[in-house]
């Protein structure tokens, strides 16, 4: 089920992350090679410590990501 934008999603806070539901960025250069993409990027709705929780600008997917260094969890 896709989600309205989130009325919190502000272009000014944004987060490099791939789309767990649609990758829009996959086929980008500068995705593929870890660089910032003034295209392919993520809202970013807030944060709980190393928690992020983002809302893709393509697909209208929300989810959380864990950025802690080995965390693997993501929803």
């Amino acid at each position: 089920m896709t989600m309205p934008l989130d009325p919190s999603a502000d272009p000014g806070r944004r987060a490099w992350l791939p789309c767990p539901c649609c990758d829009h960025g996959r086929d980008c250069p500068d995705c593929r090679a870890g660089r910032t993409c003034g295209r392919h990027w993520q809202y970013l709705l807030g944060n709980s410590a190393s928690t992020v929780h983002l809302q893709c600008p393509s697909c209208l997917y929300v989810w959380w990501h864990d950025t802690r260094p080995g965390a693997t969890r993501a929803a």
